[in-house]
């Protein structure tokens, strides 16, 4: 399968959709994305198997690790590992999904901290070549003045860029296609996902039950997104799925991006 209607924006798999099938079997699991057509690829390391046998299985099934997924923590205990690993995949991103804290407690405190800590990571990072980039969650659209947490992080942003999961913007209670209109200079990376219809939003940062479903036959507005991002330009949307049907639901999901192309 090939993907003809990316110009300057690329498709891509998060590689978290098939962490259950990587525990059974690794190599297989790397012949199956590339089966399904996929060349660029996120995600983090995989502790059963060391970094060349996971950089080999990329090369030998034709992959890019565009970006690497790490921990708040990981970033911050030991930037200069986090820095030779994405050296090391040839990544051209580093992503840091999670702020870490307990149930609700989020708020500006920690907001305002690793605002602070990704403007001086994402400094650092540059000067390597690579780029930084912070993953939405949902709990950043908790109110704060006139607007939410993640306007605050957005306007402060000079050093680190954003990837947009729109699932977790529509959990959050807000609009994917009118944030990405509005922030389209700050965000750099999709996250393609479809949310369930008539799952509530919240802006915890969890969900209850399987809420991902296949693209474009959720409430998220996945067809008019993804038209926006190849009008801005973003540089890689990458599928998502977290459900239990994954395995079925990714070639589907797939299936509709060659529709709407």
């Amino acid at each position: 399968m090939s993907f003809n209607f990316f110009l300057r924006s690329q498709v891509g798999l998060q590689l978290y959709s098939l962490r259950n099938q990587f525990l059974e079997d690794i190599p297989r699991t790397y012949r199956m994305v590339r089966d399904w057509g996929f060349k660029y690829v996120e995600g983090g390391t995989i502790s059963d198997i060391s970094l060349e046998a996971q950089k080999k299985l990329l090369d030998q099934n034709g992959l890019e690790l565009i970006s690497l997924a790490v921990s708040y923590e990981e970033l911050l205990n030991d930037p200069n590992k986090v820095i030779e690993t994405a050296k090391y995949f040839e990544s051209k991103y580093v992503i840091v999904g999670w702020i870490p804290h307990n149930a609700n407690d989020i708020g500006f405190d920690k907001i305002k901290r690793a605002t602070d800590f990704f403007n001086k990571s994402g400094k650092l990072l540059k000067k390597e070549g690579l780029r930084l980039a912070y993953h939405t969650h949902g709990y950043e659209f908790k109110p704060y003045k006139n607007g939410t947490l993640f306007d605050y992080m957005v306007q402060r942003a000079k050093d680190f860029t954003f990837e947009m999961d729109v699932f977790w913007v529509k959990m959050g209670e807000e609009d994917p296609l009118a944030l990405l209109k509005k922030y389209s200079n700050k965000i750099s990376l999709l996250h393609l996902k479809d949310r369930k219809i008539g799952t509530k939003s919240n802006n915890s940062g969890q969900v209850v039950g399987d809420t991902n479903v296949v693209l474009g036959s959720g409430d998220v507005g996945v067809k008019e997104i993804v038209d926006e991002a190849i009008k801005l330009r973003i540089e890689y949307l990458f599928v998502e799925d977290e459900s239990q049907n994954v395995l079925t639901q990714i070639p589907g999901s797939l299936e509709y991006l060659q529709k709407i192309s």
